[in-house]
């Protein structure tokens, strides 16, 4: 009877660690929230329970072939592969998705340590996730970092403009600039590839092209 209960708090314990972990990933509005980390932790709790059991059942003897009791397990995280990639979104510059995809690979990883029994070890692991989800996004927030937008111009000129000369911005640097030219129309089309640091300092730019002679549409896009 005591293993019997044991493994119903190994259920539980995986249920609490999955449920707790999603709840902060559905508070910031993610797609993978509260009930799928719950079901992913839980089902790794539940394959690794199966395949200890499955090893300790089997008749281990010298004649026949011993089976690995980590194969089903290894299952898990194949099948978790896939559910992550269905959080990852890709939007220009911009990828939405990798922490939680990242995070429903840790709870299957804490699921699979629950099943097998290592309290400890999934306790530490399940506090540094919740220390690196929260504690670790506001240090995040203050840490610097590079922007980049493509910004699109249409200009009513086949001149050939040079944009790092006009673009005297502190801050703002443009390491590639397409352009396309139509004669028939007499206009240019111009891809700017810019990187930032300060946005005031993108606004700033984006202000003296908006100035300039013969703009006739201008599109941003980008992270």
């Amino acid at each position: 009877m005591g293993y019997e209960l044991e493994i119903v708090l190994r259920l539980v314990l995986g249920s609490l660690f999955g449920g707790i972990i999603g709840f902060e990933r559905q508070a910031h509005g993610r797609p993978a929230g509260f009930r799928t980390h719950l079901l992913v932790c839980l089902a790794s709790v539940l394959i690794m329970i199966v395949s200890v059991d499955y090893y300790k059942l089997l008749p281990l003897q010298e004649s026949i072939i011993r089976i690995d009791p980590a194969r089903i397990a290894a299952g898990a995280i194949t099948g978790v592969g896939f559910l992550g990639a269905g959080v990852i979104i890709k939007s220009g510059f911009t990828i939405q998705g990798l922490t939680t995809a990242a995070c429903l690979w840790m709870v299957s990883a804490i699921g699979l340590a629950v099943g097998s029994g290592l309290y400890l070890y999934s306790s530490v692991a399940f506090l540094i996730t919740l220390f690196s989800l929260w504690v670790l996004r506001k240090v995040e927030r203050h840490v610097p970092r590079l922007h980049y937008k493509v910004v699109s111009l249409i200009m009513e000129t086949t001149e050939v403009i040079d944009f790092r000369e006009a673009l005297r911005v502190k801050g703002v640097d443009i390491p590639e600039v397409d352009f396309e030219l139509d004669l028939k129309k007499g206009e240019t089309l111009y891809t700017l590839h810019t990187v930032f640091r300060d946005r005031s300092a993108f606004t700033e730019a984006i202000r003296i092209l908006r100035t300039m002679e013969g703009l006739k549409r201008l599109h941003i896009r980008g992270g």
